[in-house]
């Protein structure tokens, strides 16, 4: 079982749930939209990463990068600074993890 895994699995669930709160996401549908199907998709690569999925983690990789350059685009997050944040702070923790994956990938 990996500690990658169950933290991605925690961020996922906080990303589907956030989506949820009006003062986190505010009334931007594209915002709610972006953040559950990431949250999803956050979740089953969680799941997987549990075992030793090689691809999980370049799933990881680029919702990652899709959650920080989202968080950009005013189309998306509105003018909520939380969902902004929210955005940044998941993006950044799942880019970590997942080089943390390849790291770990790569030794084997």
């Amino acid at each position: 079982m990996s500690w990658r895994g169950w933290i991605v699995l925690i961020f996922s669930l906080w990303l589907i749930v956030a989506s949820l709160i009006p003062g986190i996401v505010g009334s931007k549908g594209a915002n709610i939209a972006d953040f559950l199907i990431v949250g999803v998709v956050l979740l089953i690569a969680g799941i997987f990463m549990l075992g030793t999925s090689k691809v999980a983690g370049w799933i990881e990789l680029l919702l990652g990068i899709w959650l920080i350059i989202a968080a950009f685009i005013p189309g998306i997050t509105g003018s909520k600074g939380a969902a902004l944040a929210n955005g940044l702070v998941v993006g950044i923790i799942a880019l970590i993890l997942a080089f943390f994956d390849r790291k770990k990938q790569e030794e084997k």
